[in-house]
């Protein structure tokens, strides 16, 4: 099996925004039973008083779970690990910016970075996707 978190190994996100990590698993005998998300080591805790944390998980032939931290803060910085309790673990280091370029800090492959209208765009088309599918994400 391969687990992966799209846009690693590195995201950038704005102070504020939600945190969207999305972890695929593919090619594994069955879905995996179980997956474990951390936040630098630790076990999140989806009850725990920062709130907002979300998590949806849809089993097939791709797995995919989706990690959601509305309101991004700084403490949420960090390494994420996606744990398939049948499969490797991946992770993906977030970094949350206050407003800094995140151009300046990136030293990986060349990547463009979205425009505010774009970033509306695209925050405006998630939306719509949970409202579609009937997931209440807030």
């Amino acid at each position: 099996p391969i687990t992966e978190i799209l846009g690693g190994p590195d995201l950038f996100i704005n102070k504020g925004s939600t945190i969207n990590l999305t972890c695929l698993v593919r090619y594994a005998p069955e879905p995996p039973p179980l997956m474990l998300w951390s936040h630098n080591r630790e076990v999140i805790n989806f009850d725990s008083p920062r709130g907002g944390i979300s998590l949806v998980t849809e089993k097939g032939p791709v797995t995919t779970s989706r990690l959601l931290i509305q309101k991004a803060i700084p403490s949420d910085t960090g390494l994420y690990t996606c744990d398939p309790s049948n499969a490797n673990p991946a992770s993906v280091r977030v970094h949350i910016l206050n407003g800094e370029h995140p151009a300046a800090m990136y030293h990986g492959p060349a990547s463009i970075p979205l425009s505010p209208s774009l970033s509306f765009l695209y925050i405006s088309v998630v939306e719509n996707l949970f409202k579609l599918s009937g997931i209440n994400h807030r």
